[in-house]
């Protein structure tokens, strides 16, 4: 049987109004699935109307205007609710989910679901569990010592992978999973014994460290910036809180 890293894979990405989980929204997405390497993937790409102004900031990275999001962009609650669906038919299909970052994503997207469809992202994965792949995880603890920043332009020129149109959805989730098969190959010694379901749950283990480890980083320069432990979403804010 082929290992995990050999075999099908999706993928998701989102780009966002900003960076904050609780607050900004999702004005596109994308769900890649490759059924092994090299073969064609299919995409499925949602352009999202966020309801609220985009900040300058933020098109500046993605491209995407107020203007072309209220003209071409759906309202946010019938798509977070197909988004959602085809995330839990990969998970029933028993695809692994690649998501660069996933505390991020995944989180943006729960928070989404909740505001818009009074759901969660859980309530979608109570038959099926949601197995997450994050390149950033696992880059992280397999190559803990290289310096350097670990963004998905870094990945992609360590590992060699091709990233067409950068800050676009369909092309970040493509080059994330082309990441992740490329690290399963650089370290098939430690991987390929592993199913994606322990490294599932090893990633969450060792995201848990890496936090601790950049917040005691943040402590030593003096900084008071938290860095959130939950791995692959973060937990929801109390009521007033959120």
């Amino acid at each position: 049987m082929a290992c995990w890293y050999e075999g099908p894979l999706a993928a998701f990405d989102t780009e966002t109004t900003g960076v904050d989980v609780e607050t900004d929204r999702i004005v596109s997405a994308a769900v890649v699935v490759q059924d092994a390497p090299g073969t064609r993937p299919r995409v499925v790409r949602w352009l999202v109307n966020p309801g609220v102004p985009v900040p300058e900031a933020a098109t500046a990275v993605h491209g995407l205007t107020d203007e072309h999001l209220q003209r071409n962009g759906r309202w946010p609650a019938p798509v977070m609710h197909e988004i959602a669906g085809e995330l839990a038919e990969q998970a029933t299909r028993g695809r692994p989910l690649v998501v660069m970052n996933a505390p991020f994503d995944l989180t943006v997207l729960d928070r989404e679901l909740r505001r818009h469809r009074a759901s969660s992202l859980n309530h979608w994965f109570e038959a099926t569990p949601l197995l997450v792949l994050d390149p950033r995880v696992l880059d992280k603890h397999l190559d803990r010592y290289r310096k350097g920043r670990r963004t998905l332009t870094d990945l992609c020129a360590h590992y060699g992978v091709m990233l067409d149109g950068a800050h676009d959805a369909g092309a970040d989730a493509l080059a994330a999973l082309d990441v992740v098969r490329a690290v399963g190959r650089r370290f098939a010694t430690r991987l390929e014994h592993l199913s994606a379901a322990e490294l599932h749950t090893l990633q969450a283990v060792w995201h848990a460290a890496q936090a601790r480890g950049l917040q005691a980083w943040f402590a030593r320069s003096g900084s008071e910036e938290a860095v959130d432990p939950a791995w692959p979403l973060r937990p929801d804010l109390p009521a007033a809180a959120a």
